[in-house]
């Protein structure tokens, strides 16, 4: 294949498989590397614009290549030697699936770029994690977004994703002091090297802009080894520079097909969703298989990876938000708890509490009552909808009941939100909920409103407006003809008059 062969792309097995960027879309032949799993197709099917065949070098060489050339054309690569150097850099954390650009320069979109880190791809074989080779591709990264900002960008947006995976792999729980200590290393490590390739730009283009005077002191220890110091390292480092070329560099951004291509099950701070997600086995039908994350913290992982109180995520924030150029994306905002109901004389059994969500999409009213156990976790739902029809509020009290049985036997919610969110149907703006703004349905609203409260899930972001407007019915044909078949004229009996 012209311009691959001689590079990193040689030798790399590939399979082939049939892919839909989601369970609605038709499939497409992709070609990945053999070793990658089936949500990587998906992935890959969801990147590449059009309905043809999708071949990963093809597709990455289409970017790979716009962003060494604008990098040629602008200056900002000095020689030959330089550009091809940064494109088997590129190509070698693709392939490794440690880091890429987002969605948007896949598809080359004129929209403000992305580059993202996985975090969980840079562990080492003997259990610690490779701080040397992360700081590395966050250079690597902010040259990428320097390029494509024309060499004029203020602001860039170097992120991370799947934190979660990596606390599990450190058997660390999310939320507790521990896990903050990580969180708030790995954001000081990401902003030290990412400035300090800013400053090593700034040396030899100009500097734009100051150095921080004032720096946020990195944890001194974490239960990650050399995490601390090699965090402290990279903010030295960064100080020590002339100027810098950016603003900021580092901000954490929501997911898209790029994070799931990489292989990250989570995006930026989010927690985990919990230790099973639903897969399709040999023959098509989905199961509940163990997730990465899940496969990592072995035994603890119920444990580990269970849904932690909402204030969990709001310490995570706290700590990396110092050493973050933006405000983190998630979670969105979440409707006050309801009031427990005055009670008159005391009842031998306590009745379940209740949250109901009163909300209206697309101008259609509704309500969503979600009952909970003793311990606050979800044990049913059930649907409001006064002003529709039999047959939808039949329809979503039929899903209401299903999923009530499914949570009584065991089935974790996540495995819910995984099959509703996105679902079609009637969608539009969402109004009286001020976390989730459009919907493409009664479903997609319900479920990811649901997985921020029950789950305390970031990762699932507004459809686009496009997306929210139901396809138009194609016509369909009368069931009879419009014209009856033509009768014969009935035969008159002559009359007689009586004798």
């Amino acid at each position: 294949m012209a311009g691959i062969t001689g590079t990193l792309w040689d030798g790399v097995a590939l399979r082939r498989e049939r892919a839909g960027a989601d369970p609605d879309s038709p499939l497409r032949p992709v070609a990945l590397p053999a070793a990658w799993d089936g949500g990587a197709a998906e992935a890959l099917a969801a990147l590449a614009p059009g309905s043809g065949p999708v071949l990963l070098p093809r597709l990455a060489e289409g970017w790979i290549r716009r962003v060494t050339a604008r990098g040629r054309r602008l200056g900002l690569l000095d020689s030959p030697e330089e550009a091809d150097a940064m494109a088997e850099a590129l190509r070698a954390l693709l392939l490794a699936r440690r880091g890429a650009p987002g969605a948007e320069v896949w598809r080359d979109r004129r929209e403000e770029p992305r580059f993202v880190l996985n975090l969980p791809a840079f562990l080492e074989p003997g259990g610690g994690f490779d701080a040397r080779a992360y700081a590395e591709a966050a250079a690597l990264g902010v040259r990428v977004l320097d390029i494509l900002g024309h060499g004029r960008a203020p602001r860039l947006r170097l992120g991370f994703a799947d934190l979660a995976g990596l606390l599990a792999a450190f058997r660390i729980p999310y939320g507790g002091a521990e896990a903050q200590a990580v969180a708030a290393a790995v954001a000081a490590l990401t902003r030290g090297a990412a400035e300090a390739e800013s400053g090593r730009l700034a040396a030899r283009h100009g500097a734009l802009h100051p150095v921080a005077l004032i720096w946020p002191e990195p944890p001194a220890a974490t239960a990650v080894p050399g995490l601390a110091a090699a965090a402290r390292a990279a903010l030295d480092e960064a100080a020590a520079s002339p100027g810098l070329r950016h603003l900021g560099c580092v901000a954490l951004a929501p997911a898209d097909a790029v994070e799931a291509l990489l292989g990250a099950e989570t995006a930026g701070l989010a927690p985990a969703s919990g230790p099973l997600r639903p897969a399709r086995d040999e023959n098509g039908r989905y199961a509940l298989r163990p997730t990465r994350a899940a496969l990592r913290a072995g035994p603890e992982a119920a444990l580990l990876l269970a849904p932690p109180p909402p204030e969990a995520r709001a310490a995570m924030e706290a700590a990396v938000l110092p050493f973050l150029d933006a405000a983190p994306p998630g979670p969105l905002a979440m409707p006050a708890a309801p009031q427990a109901p005055r009670r008159a004389p005391p009842r031998p059994v306590a009745s379940a509490a209740a949250r109901t969500w009163r909300v209206a999409i697309g101008g259609m009213r509704l309500a969503l009552r979600a009952t909970e156990d003793d311990r606050g976790g979800l044990r049913e739902i059930a649907f409001s909808l006064p002003r529709e029809g039999a047959a939808s509020r039949a329809l979503h009290e039929a899903v209401a009941q299903a999923v009530s049985l499914g949570l009584a036997h065991g089935v974790p919610l996540d495995a819910f939100v995984e099959a509703f969110a996105y679902a079609p149907g009637a969608g539009g703006m969402v109004e009286g909920d001020p976390g989730i703004r459009r919907a493409t349905s009664v479903l997609d609203w319900a479920f990811r409103r649901l997985a921020l409260d029950y789950l305390g899930r970031g990762d699932l972001p507004d459809p686009a407006e496009e997306e929210t407007r139901a396809p138009a019915a194609a016509p369909q044909p009368p069931l009879l003809p419009l014209d009856l078949p033509a009768q014969p004229a009935p035969r008159r009996r002559p009359f007689r008059h009586a004798a």
